[in-house]
């Protein structure tokens, strides 16, 4: 089977196309047949060694599929059954041996590569607005890079539960995509002048908002803390312009008594339960029409560094996807 492979972290010139026979379940796992896998910054921070991982690595920690065979002990999974999954890589390759706790069944209707491009964001974006923060009816909240692939579920999401959305995007054609998926104002930050905080607090009274949904970082940080009102919420979920600096907490004091979190989905799906009903939740969503899954790009498995390329350039928009069958 062909697989991506790293040997060493780097730049993308170390996702190398190899070559290997295909791996066997041990106990507890079950073996995948991958037809799609989805492109994510975590990809990129495990192959530039910002987040270490053992090498050699085949990367891809959201893929979906169908069950090639099952290792001794796995029950509720069968040979031939649609799933997907996320938090374990191996994702990259034509097969992939998983953990069967982190594998989750795609319902019919839900194909492999809409399940393989909305689920580490769309529950992500699930238990920001769910668990994280849970948006409540009327309150108005803030999502950067609203045209993203998570942040056009954020925006979707936080809309069923009743928000006010404001987005931020760069470019006008985000700007509409963004407005598509729901969002009530959206901010240009590529604008001259531009100032998302004051942008903010005009279109709150001056008030500010309860939340900040930020997967940006560094670029958007003190952004985020001007535009939260006193108690509010910054939710830093994700590092794509980079990781923030150190500060002095006594700045959250300072600025209204702020709240600062840090979150990852693998603290709210460890529970299998967990993962299993956000899973379904999201599918649900799906299902329902309630919630759109847009995918920017597609590209085949050989063309790995050219997909994480255009991920890390932030000139995408929606999610791509690697199709691991040309």
């Amino acid at each position: 089977m062909r697989a991506i492979t790293i040997d060493e972290p780097g730049g993308p010139e170390v996702l190398r196309l190899t070559e290997t026979d295909p791996p066997e379940p041990g106990p507890g796992q079950v073996a995948v047949d991958v037809a799609a896998a989805g492109v994510n910054f975590i990809d990129i921070y495990q192959r530039s060694g910002l987040y270490p991982m053992p090498m050699p690595l085949t990367p891809g920690v959201e893929a979906a599929g169908t069950v090639a065979a099952v290792g001794a002990g796995v029950t509720g999974l069968d040979v031939g059954q649609p799933v997907g999954w996320t938090g374990e890589p191996g994702g990259y390759a034509e097969r992939a041996v998983v953990r069967a706790d982190r594998v989750v069944p795609v319902p019919e209707g839900v194909g492999a590569e809409q399940a393989a491009a909305v689920l580490l964001q769309g529950m992500t974006a699930h238990y920001l607005t769910h668990s994280t923060y849970p948006v409540r009816a009327g309150d108005t909240v803030l999502v950067h890079a609203a045209a993203g692939g998570t942040g056009l579920l954020l925006v979707q999401m936080a809309k069923l539960r009743g928000a006010r959305v404001i987005g931020t995007v760069s470019t006008a054609a985000k700007e509409e995509l963004a407005r598509a998926a729901g969002a009530d104002e959206v901010i240009r930050y590529d604008e001259p002048d531009a100032d998302v905080a004051a942008a903010v607090r005009g279109l709150t009274g001056g008030e500010g908002v309860p939340v900040v949904y930020d997967g940006v970082g560094a670029s958007t940080f003190e952004a985020s803390l001007g535009a939260l009102r006193r108690r509010g919420m910054l939710v830093l979920f994700g590092q794509s312009s980079g990781p923030v600096p150190p500060f002095d907490p006594q700045r959250l004091n300072g600025a209204g008594a702020l709240f600062l979190t840090r979150p990852s989905l693998a603290h709210y799906t460890a529970d299998r339960a967990e993962l299993l009903d956000r899973a379904a939740a999201v599918f649900g969503m799906i299902g329902a029409g309630d919630l759109e899954v847009r995918i920017g790009g597609r590209y085949p498995l050989a063309e790995a560094a050219r997909a994480q390329q255009d991920l890390a350039s932030r000139s995408t928009t929606g999610k791509l996807v690697l199709r691991t069958r040309d």
